[in-house]
């Protein structure tokens, strides 16, 4: 099927303002939830979008590991392309493509670096293979061919053996604090359902219903 004519239909129950909880977190932890018991693959993904030197979107799939009331957490390389723009211009935009539910969530805000003790705690907490894997990949560099990375898995591997990894400087975590959150539900005949919240001065958000 050409790609132009490819058409699904958005067989929902929608979405409506009673609907809603007044807490933005709330209402994102309550769809999760249902993305989880439907059985969606990897539901915490989300596509983080940052602006390189040139004023260029840049956007990849990441994994949301922690959403409360001071934002998302997330994790990676300090000195990946993600990284080196994220420091140039804090400031970034998320999507949560729940598709099977016909679902997304928009997050659009500020980011800021995580402490080195919230970074050393999920450090931590990774497999070891992933641990190593943070040291041995200069991230969004270029090299030769799958070779040199083996090779530099095998020397952290021995240089590490038999004590735990520590945390490299150059890898930890970001907090994206949300100034807007959109709730998207699809509705037949692309006249979809959506809801934004968005900071008031004094903290407070407002709930606004945004037409398709």
């Amino acid at each position: 099927m050409n790609v132009r004519d490819r058409r699904v239909q958005y067989e929902t129950a929608g979405l409506d303002r009673h609907d809603l909880d007044e807490s933005p977190i709330q209402q994102w932890h309550a769809w999760y939830v249902d993305a989880l018991e439907a059985g969606l693959p990897e539901p915490n993904a989300m596509a983080i979008a940052s602006v390189d030197d040139d004023g260029l979107p840049d956007s990849r799939i990441v994994l949301a590991r922690g959403v409360d009331d001071e934002g998302i957490t997330f994790f990676g390389n300090y000195e990946s392309a993600k990284g080196r723009q994220l420091d140039a211009n804090p400031s970034a935009s998320a999507v949560f493509p729940w598709l099977g539910l016909h679902r997304q969530v928009r997050v659009r805000g500020t980011v800021e670096l995580l402490s080195s003790i919230e970074s050393d705690a999920y450090f931590a907490s990774r497999p070891r293979e992933s641990q190593i894997g943070a040291w041995a990949s200069p991230q969004s560099t270029v090299i030769d061919d799958r070779s040199e990375l083996e090779q530099l898995v095998a020397r952290f591997t021995a240089e590490f053996e038999g004590r735990e990894v520590p945390r490299p400087s150059h890898w930890g975590g970001w907090l994206l604090v949300p100034e807007t959150y959109e709730f998207w539900q699809g509705r037949p005949s692309r006249l979809h359902d959506r809801f934004r919240y968005r900071a008031d001065l004094d903290g407070a958000w407002i709930i606004e219903r945004l037409a398709p």
